[in-house]
């Protein structure tokens, strides 16, 4: 209970693992698809962040997603410089497991994969997801422009009217400007693909997210 309860607790800049300056992956192509993971990408393209736990199941939803030109597994939002995902485990390094989405906005809106974020997960749970428990597991939504986080934040507003109305409890997704985004290890990008039975525990609410027609595309 005590490892479960710690593991739940950000740690502060000061007490967050020391990292490295190194990065642990010199990302490979896609294997899916064959295209970068890392920059530069097609101009037209913009880049999105969502973290819903798990970043292996998630990977997939967006890989899967048309318009979406390539994706990739890594580690948001903490203190600790290019960790290691047995760091990121360990609670002691304040980053959230995420996805990055490289997509075209001509092809399909931000709009489009920020509704497939709500629905495909919980994000009324805090530190966790599901069995997955510690702050690797919290939501997020770390957006890139001016037009993601107008999307983002009404978003939010419209699906937690729908979850209340469903008797559930509150967002707790964590949305801010993206932060340095790092890449996870080898093994862990398109590992569904790599491993077809591989787990996957995501799960949604059953409540769906209607953005209005008005609210901006993004």
């Amino acid at each position: 209970m005590f490892r479960r309860t710690a593991k739940s607790r950000m740690p502060s800049a000061e007490t967050a693992l020391p990292g490295r300056a190194e990065a642990v992956l010199d990302p490979q192509p896609h294997f899916v698809h064959g295209r970068p993971l890392a920059p530069p990408f097609p101009e037209r393209m913009e880049a999105a962040y969502f973290g819903m736990g798990c970043f292996w199941g998630v990977e997939r939803i967006y890989w899967q997603t048309p318009g979406v030109y390539t994706t990739a597994a890594g580690y948001q939002g903490g203190s600790t410089p290019n960790p290691t995902y047995q760091e990121v485990c360990s609670g002691l390094t304040g980053h959230t497991e995420v996805v990055l989405a490289v997509y075209d906005p001509d092809e399909v809106p931000y709009r489009r994969l920020v509704k497939r974020f709500w629905e495909e997960h919980d994000p009324t749970q805090g530190m966790r997801q599901g069995n997955d428990f510690g702050t690797q597991y919290r939501s997020a939504l770390y957006w890139t422009t001016e037009a993601q986080r107008a999307v983002a934040e009404a978003s939010k507003t419209v699906y937690q009217q729908g979850l209340a109305a469903a008797g559930l409890g509150p967002v707790t997704t964590e949305i801010r400007e993206a932060p340095v985004f790092y890449y996870a290890e080898d093994y862990h990008q398109q590992y569904l693909a790599k491993n077809p039975y591989g787990y996957c525990g995501l799960r949604g609410t059953g409540v769906s997210c209607e953005i209005p027609a008005g609210a901006p595309a993004g």
